[in-house]
């Protein structure tokens, strides 16, 4: 019995150490199912989101997209992310001034609009999460687009995001 016990912290280290570990596992397969149904290579990124890099060639440039991997409810709603950085606001130089502008922007918009998380500028488009793969495909497209656009405002031929 004493040998048993005195495992027992080493089998609970060991155990925390492989969730440690572990690479960062799909929050919801119904949106892996989705991108794989598209065709959509991604990755999962450290907080569970789903990582996409879109190539545009003709520009020599890419861009990034992620899917949330999880959702949020409101009124009975399920609610997922589809979201592009396009800038960081201290490096490119966001000001008042461009804040309005992209809040006008934004009212321009059919679906999505733009928003800032810590320093950076993110294109966010939020879907109810019963949308269908094509549907999923297309927000990602359109997210991908306006914040590669508007990176190339922001930074020129900089292709960082």
């Amino acid at each position: 019995m004493i040998l048993t016990l005195s495992r027992l912290p080493v089998t609970a280290l060991l155990c925390t150490a492989a969730a440690v570990a572990a690479p960062a596992v799909a929050a919801d397969a119904s949106v892996e199912a989705r991108l794989k149904a598209r065709g959509i290579q991604y990755e999962i990124d450290a907080d569970g989101d789903y990582k996409a890099t879109y190539s545009y060639d003709k520009e020599n440039r890419t861009q990034l997209v992620f899917v949330s991997g999880g959702t949020e409810q409101i009124s009975g709603l399920s609610i997922r992310e589809v979201f592009s950085p396009a800038g960081r606001i201290a490096a490119d130089g966001i000001d008042g001034e461009q804040a309005l502008a992209l809040l006008a922007d934004s009212r321009t918009k059919k679906l999505g609009s733009w928003e800032i998380a810590g320093d950076v500028l993110y294109f966010v488009i939020k879907l109810p999460d019963n949308v269908d793969a094509a549907a999923l495909e297309a927000a990602m497209d359109i997210a991908a687009e306006t914040a590669d656009n508007q990176e190339i405002e922001l930074s020129g031929d900089q292709d960082d995001l």
